[in-house]
């Protein structure tokens, strides 16, 4: 008797779970369309690229501090090939990976969290004319306010700066010593 509960339980609870995991077809064709605008692609490589960015960056104050100025370049030279190498290695099987996964995780988030006219207008953004002429406008903005940011701040910012190379690079030869 209480296995035949148990198993009618189980049954109900796998029936149910079933039944949220079925995703109409128009729904999943919205799904699928965003997920094609949104180039998830650019997430996984993302993921792969900032450890590698941050490590690559650590190297840069490690050898500031460590390595005579004449063997610097030298140095970070081979660290960015070696980083590159790592991401060319890499990069593909993310790629693949985040292939593989995003229909088994992205995509049934997005079609719980969003309506299919929720779906439909998320389409709209990402198709918008305004948004990809935004998005063109992007590197030329970021490279005028940099441009503008530096000329103004560089007098405050670049001896603080110095500075702060100096303290991390004294921190790093304390450390170093046994």
């Amino acid at each position: 008797m209480i296995r035949s509960i148990v198993a009618i339980t189980v049954m109900i609870a796998a029936s149910a779970a079933s039944a949220q995991t079925a995703i109409p077809p128009a729904k999943k064709e919205l799904v699928q369309k965003v997920l094609q605008l949104w180039q998830v692609d650019a997430l996984g490589e993302s993921m792969l690229q900032r450890p590698v960015a941050e490590a690559v960056a650590q190297a840069r104050v490690v050898l500031q501090g460590r390595v005579p100025p004449d063997k610097q370049d030298a140095a970070m030279k081979d660290i960015t090939a070696d980083a590159k190498k790592f991401l060319d290695d890499t990069t593909p099987m993310v790629l693949d990976k985040t292939h593989k996964l995003v229909p088994s995780t992205i995509a049934p988030m997005l079609a719980e969290k969003f309506s299919e006219d929720e779906l439909r207008q998320i389409i709209a953004i990402f198709e918008s004319p305004v948004k990809r002429k935004f998005e063109e406008m992007v590197p030329d903005m970021q490279k005028a306010l940099g441009e503008k940011l530096a000329a103004e701040t560089r007098s405050q910012v670049d001896p603080k700066l110095e500075e702060l190379r100096q303290r991390i690079g004294t921190r790093l030869r304390t450390a170093a010593i046994p």
